[in-house]
């Protein structure tokens, strides 16, 4: 059975769109030797609607679906076969790709288009080096310090040193004012969205919950009034 366009609902565009900005992630993660396409299946013949470092296989947006992508798409729907699948290709000037293609499922769980990664295997190793480093100019990835913990509480353990630490560090801060900039930072880091965390933290930092609770009542109140004032 041949496979044809599909006609996307809502829902399924909203999928697809989704898809365009992992793309996007997945090319600022993996670097500039990966080539990152979505498909959608609602037109065959201008199946690309996001392409990143398209220079690989010279193809752009609006460009058609290919023969493997066609397969893959029929024997999901038809036999239900796994829904990705990895494999060494070529591009049309006959360079080795190492590449995956992952079927993108619908409100009705067909597919409804694919997310395809090509890494073109004659990247120099030197710029997969540099990808790697956090100090490589060329790689506009800001360094950022994420706790990797096993449970909420650690979780909260780690926030709140790290926020004492900074605070404490601090000598233009009042020592008044620092319970205060310690729920600041826990509160911009949406710390207290976690069920228990204000009684938690207040137990920790040696505090009251309803002293937790006014101070992060008075930063919602005085966001509230910066972002009137900029209207």
């Amino acid at each position: 059975m041949k496979q044809k366009p599909i006609t996307l609902s809502r829902g399924d565009l909203a999928i697809l769109e989704s898809y365009k900005v992992l793309a996007e992630g997945l090319a600022n993660y993996l670097g500039e030797g990966y080539e990152i396409v979505v498909h959608s299946l609602g037109n065959l013949e201008h199946s690309v609607i996001k392409i990143i470092n398209g220079h690989y296989t010279g193809r752009k947006e609006g460009s058609p679906i290919t023969d493997l992508g066609l397969t893959m798409a029929k024997n999901i729907n038809e036999s239900g076969q796994k829904k990705y699948m990895a494999y060494f290709n070529k591009t049309s000037k006959g360079e080795p790709l190492k590449s995956t293609s992952i079927a993108i499922m619908g409100e009705k769980g067909v597919v409804i288009g694919l997310l395809c990664i090509n890494f073109y295997m004659g990247t120099p190793l030197s710029d997969i080096l540099a990808s790697l480093a956090p100090d490589n100019s060329n790689y506009h990835t800001p360094a950022f310090a994420e706790s990797f913990v096993e449970d909420v509480d650690e979780l909260l353990k780690v926030s709140l040193k790290e926020a004492s630490d900074r605070v404490y560090n601090d000598r233009s801060i009042a020592t008044s004012n620092k319970n205060k900039e310690v729920i600041a930072i826990l509160n911009e880091k949406g710390i207290f969205n976690f069920k228990d965390a204000v009684v938690k933290i207040a137990d920790m930092m040696g505090i009251s919950k309803n002293t937790v609770y006014m101070h992060i009542r008075n930063l919602s109140k005085n966001n509230g009034e910066n972002t009137k004032n900029k209207e």
